[in-house]
């Protein structure tokens, strides 16, 4: 919708596993009054859509998927690319301990809610150790226990990819523009055993243990080249988080309801600030506290497109009116704004107009 805000017509490739998503979302906006010939749709392999961009050299390609690939599209369009990349978004509990009903809530909505098939969704919780002593596991436990398959408060994974590198991404609609999804298995739905093999590995390092779900959903016709599980939590001790064998099976981001949890004590705090800033995509986060100093600290030595902060803070739902973009990356695309929609789909100009009229009797003066 940004590109037709600015007036470009867009040629739009999806992920061919879900092409019917965005095939319907077309047919939505053609019965709202939307010109059929204002935008394009293509069904093709990744291979096929990278030789088209390629061909057609077009002015700008908005891309969302695998970081591989957005990385080989950068060069092959000699930068004329935006990256509306996801990233393992984090959520740090600050040491004021309030209103637990109401962040446990958040909690299981940011990391549950659309099957966690978001790319704000909680990937990582860290609370304070003030908040272990409370209520909050034990509700965000019943919360996740109510989402049901035959109400869809919990569902199938459309998508989902498993990135050598240390951030994984997949969407239901993958490409707002262009782009490729030829990426082997990284792009290919993952079976619930896959995701509960992953959850296995976590669960083999030292001090982790299984919090909630874990194990896959029963009494269903979902096929199985998609995802079905319960929503699971992991925890896992902030020191074997940091460690370099561990830290990035731990901050692998997968595209479904599953979470990390952890905790942390007051003199900890540079740890987890550590172990934000090496996180390679910096997309979206949440510091739940209305502390001030402490909001200070966090959000003074942490980086991300968008940050909410305060005891009200989550990860998803950001109102359209927010910006919603990676931070760090120079090929960050932002969406939501008008400030965003103008970055990604226009350029800067500028028209300095200087018509005259001169002065009478002008005469040329003196050099300088």
């Amino acid at each position: 919708m940004g590109a037709l805000y600015m007036g470009n017509k867009p040629i739009i490739k999806v992920d061919s596993k879900v092409c019917i998503v965005m095939e319907q979302m077309i047919r939505l906006l053609h019965d709202c009054g939307l010109p059929m010939e204002d935008v394009d749709f293509i069904n093709c392999d990744g291979k096929t859509m990278n030789k088209l961009l390629l061909e057609a050299n077009p002015r700008m390609t908005l891309f969302t998927g695998s970081s591989k690939v957005a990385d080989k599209l950068a060069v092959d369009l000699k930068g004329r690319i935006k990256l509306e990349d996801a990233g393992f978004d984090w959520k740090i509990l600050g040491p004021d301990v309030q209103e637990v009903d109401y962040v446990a809530w958040v909690c299981d909505q940011d990391a549950y809610a659309c099957s966690g098939q978001k790319c704000s969704a909680q990937s990582i919780l860290f609370m304070h150790e003030n908040w272990s002593a409370s209520s909050l596991l034990r509700q965000m436990n019943d919360l996740a226990a109510r989402r049901k398959l035959h109400d869809l408060t919990i569902g199938p994974v459309l998508t989902i990819g498993l990135s050598p590198r240390k951030h994984i991404l997949a969407k239901m609609v993958t490409v707002a523009v262009s782009g490729v999804d030829d990426i082997g298995k990284q792009c290919m739905g993952l079976q619930h055993e896959e995701m509960l093999e992953h959850m296995n590995k976590l669960l083999q390092i030292s001090g982790s243990k299984l919090l909630f779900g874990g194990e896959a959903l029963e009494n269903h016709s979902i096929p199985p080249i998609y995802g079905a599980i319960k929503p699971t939590a992991v925890f896992v001790p902030l020191e074997e988080i940091l460690k370099d064998n561990n830290y990035e099976l731990v901050t692998r981001e997968i595209f479904g309801p599953f979470q990390i949890i952890t905790d942390y004590k007051n003199d900890q705090l540079p740890m987890v600030l550590d172990a934000l800033e090496r996180m390679h995509a910096h997309l979206s986060a949440a510091v739940v506290s209305n502390d001030s100093l402490f909001l200070q600290e966090v959000i003074g030595k942490s980086v991300n497109g968008t940050t909410y902060a305060g005891l009200r803070a989550r990860t998803t739902g950001a109102p359209q009116n927010h910006w919603f973009g990676p931070a760090g990356d120079p090929r960050g695309a932002g969406i939501g704004t008008p400030e965003a929609i103008k970055l990604v789909w226009s350029c800067h100009r500028e028209i300095i107009y200087d018509v005259g009229p001169l002065p009478q009797h002008w005469e040329t003066p003196p050099s300088s």
